[in-house]
């Protein structure tokens, strides 16, 4: 590159340039291992209720609170990890463990007082009446085209 000339930004580079001098920094962490585990959700509404869904797949029921405070839907719980093979036996090693804890702002028009929970096959599944302002009404996208600078 010549003198003057301005170079790429690149604002990752430091980062895979250290990355790559420490591969395993994070494997080798002193303080011990800790893991998050983060259930995927997904809330929608269908035939005036609101339902929202947690994925919790290997965690027992009874680790699993569910509570409302105010507007704000908390599920939180613990993904106990079964010790019955060492660390430095795994080949391969992606599943999550932990305690977690999800929180969702309920629309206006959620009625609280008649919430349901159930649990099937390793997801949470919460049910309350909603409000039909609460459901959604579709947006029409308006889409510019790209004008032609001469």
């Amino acid at each position: 590159m010549a003198r003057g000339e301005l170079a790429p930004w690149r604002p990752f580079r430091d980062l895979e340039r250290w990355a790559r001098r420490f591969p395993n920094f994070f494997e080798d962490w002193p303080f011990g291992e800790r893991e998050e585990y983060f259930p995927a959700l997904e809330s929608f509404v269908k035939n005036g209720n609101l339902i929202v869904r947690a994925d919790v797949p290997g965690v027992d029921p009874k680790d699993i609170d569910v509570s409302i405070v105010g507007n704000v839907l908390t599920i939180k719980g613990e993904r106990k990890e079964q010790k019955e093979v060492k660390s430095e036996d795994y080949i391969r090693r992606e599943a999550s463990y932990g305690s977690f804890e999800r929180r969702m702002t309920l629309p206006e028009g959620a009625n609280t007082e008649k919430i349901a929970a159930n649990f099937k096959n390793g997801v949470v599944e919460i049910t309350m009446p909603v409000a039909k302002a609460a459901e959604a009404k579709k947006v029409p996208l308006q889409v510019e085209s790209a004008k032609s600078e001469k």
